[in-house]
C-alpha cells in the first residue's frame, strides 16, 4: 500500500479575518472566491469541540491545478483557532484527494500517520486530518469530495 499522497488537491490558510484576506487576493488577481458547503454536511465527526468546528469560516477559490482555502475560526477552542493564537495564521493545511478515504486513512495507517480529526458524509466521503505538525511543519489532509 502506498501514502495517499499523490495529487494536492488544495492548501488551507488560516487568517484572523476572512473578509481583510479575500480583499488582498482580489487585489492581486486571486479572485472568485465561494463559500464552502456547509460544515453540518459531516454527521461522522472526530473532532476536539464540535461547536468550535461548526464556527469555522471557510472560503475557496479554484486556481490553475490548486485549490486555495481561506478559514477563520470562531472564538472557540478548535485546532485552527489555537493555530492562529500561536502564529498569527498561516498554512493550516495540505489537503490531498484520494478515491477513497477511508483507504488513504488505512493507507497513511501502514506508513505510520495516525488520524488526528475525521468528518464523513452520509455518503462516506469526507477527510482526515492526520498528526504530522511536529515532523511535517504542516498538517497533512487525505479527502474525497462527493461523486469523485
Amino acid at each position: 500500500m502506498t501514502p495517499p499522497f499523490d495529487a494536492v488537491h488544495h492548501v488551507c490558510i488560516v487568517v484572523p479575518d476572512i473578509d481583510a484576506a479575500i480583499a488582498f487576493y482580489e487585489k492581486v488577481g486571486i479572485g472568485g472566491w465561494q463559500d464552502f458547503p456547509p460544515l453540518s454536511a459531516f454527521t461522522d465527526l472526530d473532532v476536539p469541540d464540535l461547536d468550535a468546528f461548526l464556527d469555522l469560516t471557510y472560503k475557496y477559490t479554484d486556481a490553475p491545478g490548486l485549490q486555495l482555502q481561506l478559514c477563520e475560526p470562531g472564538p472557540g477552542n478548535s485546532p485552527q483557532r489555537q493555530f492562529l493564537d500561536r502564529t498569527g495564521g498561516g498554512v493550516f493545511h495540505i489537503g490531498f484527494v484520494v478515491d477513497d478515504v477511508d483507504a488513504g486513512a488505512q493507507a497513511a495507517r501502514a506508513v505510520g500517520l495516525e488520524p488526528w480529526m475525521y468528518g464523513r458524509r452520509p455518503d462516506s466521503t469526507g477527510f482526515t486530518y492526520l498528526q504530522t505538525p511536529p515532523s511535517a511543519g504542516v498538517t497533512l489532509e487525505i479527502r474525497q469530495s462527493p461523486n469523485s
